[in-house]
């Protein structure tokens, strides 16, 4: 069964682990990663990823990518999204550290960005605008 429009949103917006992929080009298979990301319904979702990662530069050329998350409890439920990136700019610190609470415990998010923003490099944000959905709720199967 599709989900509603407010399902699928509210689905989205929950810290879920996402499946990234984006075209990787002639003759290769798409880039498919998992990433955190945020949303709030209604907005554009951003994700954060490394200014000099493959992933960045796949996303730079295509102008685009999907995420799709799922859950198998107490349903199997599925949200896909995909759309053009509207928006790219360097992390913030406050980005990092919202990021980082949607997925980690409180105790450890102060640590983990800590290491982070000084380990993983220049970091950027891109904001994806969603344009095609399709999702389902499979039910207890």
């Amino acid at each position: 069964m599709a989900l509603t429009r407010e399902e699928r949103e509210q689905f989205l917006a929950e810290p879920h682990i996402a499946a990234l992929a984006v075209d990787a080009g002639a003759g290769r298979a798409p880039l498919t990663v998992p990433i955190w990301y945020q949303y709030e319904p209604g907005s554009d979702i951003w994700i954060m990823t490394g200014r000099d990662s493959r992933k960045n530069e796949l996303i730079g050329a295509a102008g685009r990518f999907s995420l799709m998350v799922d859950r198998v409890e107490p349903t199997i439920r599925y949200v896909s999204v995909e759309g053009p990136v509207v928006d790219t700019a360097p992390a913030t610190l406050e980005q990092l550290r919202e990021i980082s609470a949607r997925y980690l415990p409180a105790d450890k998010v102060d640590g983990y960005v800590d290491f982070a923003w000084k380990n993983h490099g220049a970091q950027l944000v891109l904001r994806m605008r969603p344009e095609r959905w399709v999702s389902s709720d499979l039910g207890q199967v």
